[in-house]
């Protein structure tokens, strides 16, 4: 990672973050959900994965549906915390995903969730994904964008507004889906596609949303955090908003995840390739039964 650029994320904390949650009972439930719709969108893609790399993901749920799926035959998992993944499941490669240590053209297929919204350098990280593929080989992944959590971002900022009298750095900022794509194609990736999977989950109270941040190690890790507890007036506050705001008429409280999913390819010759300019055998004016006019000349009456 080019030491130049800025750094959102303080990536220690994150580590230590997800070691408390891999300790602690409970599961994730967008790691689980996210491992499932995986496993069904690569089961479109009729062909067979001789080596599969599961980058930055937490937990054994997504390596192990992709094993069971049957397509692919061997999987690698690195991540900073491989030494707390299953080693009869796959092989495990103690590194960080925004510099992933191996050589160029090494895998058939790359997945990855819920670790590509951590990222510091995420263009960076996507070049050296693409260098790691083989020519022709699929990058799949899954990660926290868009919307994501815009009530609690927003509940914090007007109660810290009105207690202490400004706002501190609490919820991360999450990539768009359009800048993904333009992402994707800028660190040489063919044939990109991205979506969002929106998901709305109801909660009891806001109590009951920390616990499952928690449970995905997901809490504050900006770099730019005030490093002190949250004051308990402000707590209260922010969750009388939240409930002032965001609440259904039944008292719960909804909480939105933004899944972004983006699939590419490491380009190969066999692939669909854009036409030359000035190779086309028609007209556009003759494909769509129109006059052809000259440049500036406004269409008249019919």
């Amino acid at each position: 990672m080019r030491s130049d650029l800025p750094h959102p994320f303080d990536r220690e904390a994150l580590r230590a973050h997800r070691r408390r949650a891999a300790a602690a009972p409970g599961g994730n439930f967008l790691l689980d959900r996210i491992a499932e719709d995986l496993t069904e969108r690569l089961s479109t893609v009729k062909r067979r994965f001789p080596l599969a790399l599961d980058l930055g993901t937490p937990g054994d749920a997504l390596a192990r549906s992709l094993l069971t799926g049957g397509q692919i035959d061997r999987a690698v998992v690195c991540e900073p915390l491989a030494a707390l993944r299953d080693p009869a499941l796959a092989p495990r490669v103690g590194g960080d995903e925004e510099l992933p240590p191996f050589k160029n053209e090494s895998f058939d297929l790359a997945v990855s969730a819920l670790a590509l919204q951590w990222i510091n350098d995420l263009p960076g990280a996507l070049v050296q994904i693409r260098r790691a593929l083989k020519p022709d080989g699929l990058l799949l992944a899954a990660f926290a964008g868009g919307e994501t959590l815009t009530e609690l971002r927003q509940s914090f900022a007007a109660a810290e507004a009105e207690v202490e009298g400004g706002v501190s750095p609490r919820i991360a900022p999450f990539i768009e889906v359009r800048t993904m794509g333009s992402l994707l194609q800028r660190a040489g990736f063919a044939l990109p596609v991205t979506d969002v999977d929106r998901l709305t989950v109801r909660y009891s109270d806001i109590t009951a949303l920390f616990r499952d941040l928690r449970a995905m190690g997901a809490t504050n890790v900006l770099a730019e955090r005030r490093r002190k507890p949250l004051r308990r007036a402000t707590l209260a506050r922010t969750a009388a908003i939240y409930a002032e705001r965001f609440a259904d008429s039944d008292g719960r409280l909804r909480a939105t995840f933004d899944l972004l999913w983006i699939s590419a390819w490491a380009p190969h010759e066999s692939q669909q390739q854009p036409l030359k300019p000035g190779s086309a055998k028609i007209r556009l004016a003759d494909a769509l039964g129109t006059k052809e006019r000259p440049a500036g000349e406004k269409a008249g009456p019919r």
